[in-house]
Order: C-alpha cells, then structure tokens, then sequence
C-alpha cells in the first residue's frame, strides 16, 4: 500500500440522472496492499490502515466505519452485510451479517408502515419505512466476529478515521448528494433526521453537494463500542434503546430479538468457471447462487465482444430470472426452503435443461456499497453492506438511521408482512473471490438491489473472457434484464443497440452510464514470489463513487 499510486481523479458534477461524473482510472501498483471502496474518505481510511500495518481484514473495517458517515444513505451501524474472505493460507470464510425477521410477526395494524416513493431521475421507486419496517441489524455484531477471527489491530484503532470524521465533519461528495437528494422523502420523514441530514443554505432540502455533514454522536458511539464491545449494541443502553423505539413507534424487534443475534459463518458457494475458481455468497443469499447458475449457462458460450455477445448476455439473464422462478429461490420462506431451492437450480440435470434454451440463441435501487481490499500476505475481503434505505428513525444513542429491510419489495417477493419470525433475510448481495491455480486472487463485489449480480456479471466476463483490464471491465457499458425489460446502459455502439431492439422490443435505453447499473468495485492480487514485487491492481467504479487507496 505504501507505493500505490493515488487514483487520477476528476470530479464534474451529477447528471440528473444519477452518474456521479467521477474517472476513477484503474491504477496497477507494487505494495502491501489495495482498496476499491465507493468513497476517496471510505477508500482512504482503508488504505491508511494497511499502511499503518493492518491487513486487508482491518482495512475493510476501518473504511466500513468511515463509510457510515462518508455514504450514510448506504451504510448505517443498525444495517447488515456479508464478508467473503481469504486468508493467507487459502482458506475461505463467509461471515453473514445481514438483517433477521423479528420473532415475532405482529398484526399490520399494530405496525408503523408507509409507502414513500423515491426517484432516481429515469426510474422511481416505492420503498416502505416506518418502524415496522426495520429488522434486527447484524452489521455490529458482524464487524466483531470478523475482528475477533481475522483481524490485527485493536479495534479502537479501526474506529479512529471515523471517530475523527464523524467530529469535525466532511463535506458531502456530490454522489452521496444525489442519493441523499433522490431518499429525501425518507431523510426528511423524522424531525430528528432532518436536523441531521437537511442543508443549513436550504433548509426545506437535504444536504447539498460540498455541505458538511458532522455526526458527533456517532463519533463517541463508535468510541463506546470499541471500548466496551457489541453487547453495547445488542444488550446494553442502544438495545434498549432500539426495543424502546420498536415499542413507542409500531415496531416489532424486543431486546430478546438483538440479544438472540448471532452472525453466521459459512462455507462460500464455490464453483469453477473455465478453470477458474469462483467463490460466491450461498444460500439462504440468492445472488450468488444466481450469479453461479448464469456464468454455468454462458461457460461454453463463445466471447467475442460484438453485438450477439449482448444478446447472449441478455437471454441468460432472462433463464436465470425464469429459473430463480421455477425452483422459488428468493420466495421469503426459511433458510431450509432456500438451501433446498439454491441446491436445485445448481444440480447439473436442472442446468443442462437450461444450457439447452441457450443452444442456437444468436452469438451463443437499494442501498448498498462495497468495500474490496486485497494484501501483499494474501488476504482478500470482499465486504458488501446496506441499510436498505433507512425507516425514518434516528435513534437517540449515535444518531444512527434504523434500517428499512421489511419494507424492501425486492426482499418480501411474497408480499408484506409474510415472512418467517426469527429468519435470515435472503439478499441480492454477492460479495465475490475469484482465485487462480498461480495464487492470483481478485475481491469484488457491487451495490445495485437486484442489478447486483448482473454487474458482476459483466466485469467478470469482460475481464475473464474478454480479456479487459480490471479497469476496463468495470468502466465498459452494460445491460440489465429485469422483470421483462432489457435496460441498456449508455456506451454501446448503435449497431449494437439496434440489434438488441430486434431481438428484445421491450427496453429503455439510458442516456448515461447510471448509478442504476449498480458499483463494482473489484482488487485483485498477483504474487511474483520475490519481496516488494507482488502486483495489485484496483478499480473503483464511476457510477458509484469509485474509489481506490
């Protein structure tokens, strides 16, 4: 980390329509380590851990600290995540984290549950907020597994860059700005939240572009818990605080429900892909069991980079989309159903059915960040986190917004109110390791709700099959197929768009590269076995931020 390059970075402004118009060039380096991060201050906190001797493990969590003040619509302490993560050795662990149904499902009317609607300026959204909305939060409890398992440095160090942050403050970048801009109706829900999170220029708006944010109750939260631990969290004064608020606001998490909390390690779903070894988040996640079924569908696809490539793309996203379907992956029931469901669509007999429609094809909003690190010792940690985007509710102790995660419809396919007390939330997340005979190794993963996986997707087949850059095959334009309608992002050559047209009429074509395509931000290592000459490479994505330290 010591001799990586700074990222060439130049920043003008936001279209309307979301891209944060930032180059983050892909920056090749000889060091102790890289980061790909979706913020140059959540980038930047990991990249001074690694330097200061942490490894990629301390890393992820300095910035995913920094990340809750720097992208505070897409990272919040009371929200969940997964970590896919190496060690030097090669040993391979997925710690999740993420958000878990109450156990007790209470009467829709004894719950506070809105509908709000959010615009992205080509797309609007329906979310749902209210406290009945939120589900227990794993992130804290998470961070501390992956501290006690994996980590070098004391945890009061890990927090320093965002205690220091969260103090004196920082002035928001101008993505962050438009995500904050598109959820006002959810930031400006709450008194509490609006003191927080209004501009001081404008008060009836969220926060503008180079306002500074300060979140000094974080700061101390952030110090308490470093101190005392996650029982703090989960037992202790916020708990208690957060079963209080459940309680007053039509809510259904009890101090039992954050007590009972546990994070859950699991062995990666692990899959080859023209030799290559690629590790994925398993069930009862759904992404990286669908990301796995649609590289399976394209391995004997020929590459070629022309326009049927596209049409190749789009028709295995669609029998990935018909398949998730057919064997109810994702359908809101328990961990069980869902093991049952992902092992299914991975059998060989299910997929061969669905190889066979790829035969004769033409050429053959959510919130969310990612946080890749890779170190010169080997480590790998590929950490993907969200808040859905938030209930409304700060609570009191760190000033922190309470997720949303029951009112998020890509989570609830069954509908409001369905699902199982006391269950993991499936997730799109797809934190992922790619990992070569020769010892390379390259962290990636995305934000983007459901075009998660269709973005690491893409730079995985442009950068494996292509032969892209990492760079390269992060910046390259990209589709997304969605409930029918082929999305094609702005980039593709007209003919390529034309011959889309023809074999998919229904589509909206975008008129920039979008924040909607998701943020892949992705490292990868290539140990040459001599001190001082291992290589890295990072890159940070554009439509969401990227950054890379």
């Amino acid at each position: 980390m010591a001799t990586l390059m700074q990222p060439n970075v130049h920043e003008t402004g936001v279209h309307e329509t979301g891209v944060h118009e930032t180059e983050v060039y892909e920056t090749g380096a000889r060091g102790t380590g890289a980061v790909a991060a979706g913020d140059r201050e959540t980038a930047a906190a990991a990249g001074a851990v690694l330097r200061d001797g942490g490894n990629a493990f301390d890393a992820a969590l300095a910035g995913l600290f920094v990340a809750c003040i720097a992208e505070p619509v897409l990272c919040s302490l009371a929200g969940g995540g997964f970590l896919l993560g190496q060690t030097g050795n090669g040993a391979a662990r997925l710690y999740d984290f993420f958000c878990q149904t109450p156990g007790l499902r209470l009467p829709a009317d004894d719950l506070e549950f809105m509908p709000v609607h959010v615009d992205f300026g080509a797309s609007r959204q329906e979310f749902h907020i209210g406290m009945g909305a939120m589900a227990v939060p794993g992130l804290i409890a998470g961070a501390f597994a992956i501290h006690r398992d994996l980590c070098t440095l004391p945890m009061t160090r890990l927090v320093e860059p965002a205690v220091t942050l969260a103090r004196r403050g920082l002035p928001l970048a101008p993505l962050q700005s438009f995500i904050l801009e598109a959820v006002a109706p959810i930031f400006q829900w709450s008194a509490e939240s609006r003191a927080l999170y209004n501009s001081t220029a404008a008060p009836e708006r969220t926060l503008r572009r180079g306002e500074m944010l300060a979140l000094p109750a974080l700061a101390d939260l952030l110090e308490a818990l470093a101190r005392e631990g996650e029982d703090l969290f989960y037992r202790g004064e916020v708990g208690q605080a957060i079963a209080a608020a459940n309680r007053e606001h039509g809510g259904a998490i009890s101090l039992s429900d954050l007590a009972g909390y546990e994070v859950v390690r699991r062995a990666p779903l692990t899959r080859q892909f023209r030799g290559i070894e690629i590790l994925g988040n398993p069930a009862p996640a759904s992404g990286g069991s669908l990301l796995a079924f649609t590289l399976a569908l394209l391995e004997h696809s020929e590459m070629n980079a022309d326009r049927d490539h596209f049409v190749n793309l789009a028709h295995a996203m669609t029998l990935t989309d018909q398949a998730r379907e057919a064997v109810g992956l994702n359908h809101g029931c328990d961990d069980g159903c869902e093991n049952k469901a992902a092992a299914t669509l991975l059998s060989e007999p299910f997929m061969a059915d669905y190889r066979h429609e790829m035969v004769g094809r033409a050429g053959k909003t959510g919130g969310t960040t990612h946080i890749s690190v890779v170190d010169a010792k080997g480590n790998a940690a590929a950490l993907t986190v969200s808040n859905g985007e938030g209930c409304g509710h700060i609570l009191g102790p760190g000033s922190i917004m309470l997720n949303n995660m029951l009112g998020e419809e890509d989570l609830n396919p069954n509908g409001f109110f369905q699902w199982q007390p006391n269950s993991r939330i499936t997730s799109m997340m797809s934190p992922t390791l790619v990992r070569w005979k020769d010892g390379r190794v390259l962290a990636l993963g995305s934000g983007g709700s459901n075009r998660i996986r269709s973005a690491i997707l893409q730079v995985l087949i442009n950068h494996l099959c292509l032969g892209q850059s990492l760079g390269e095959a992060v910046a390259a334009p990209r589709i997304h197929m969605e409930q029918g309608m082929l999305h094609i992002e702005a980039g593709h050559r007209a003919e390529t768009i034309a011959h889309l047209g023809e074999r998919f009429p229904n589509q909206q074509i975008w008129p920039d590269r979008n924040f909607f395509f998701g943020g892949a931000h992705g490292v990868s290592f290539e140990p040459n076995g001599e001190p001082n000459s291992d290589a890295f490479s990072a890159a940070g994505d554009p439509r969401r931020g990227g950054a890379i330290g």
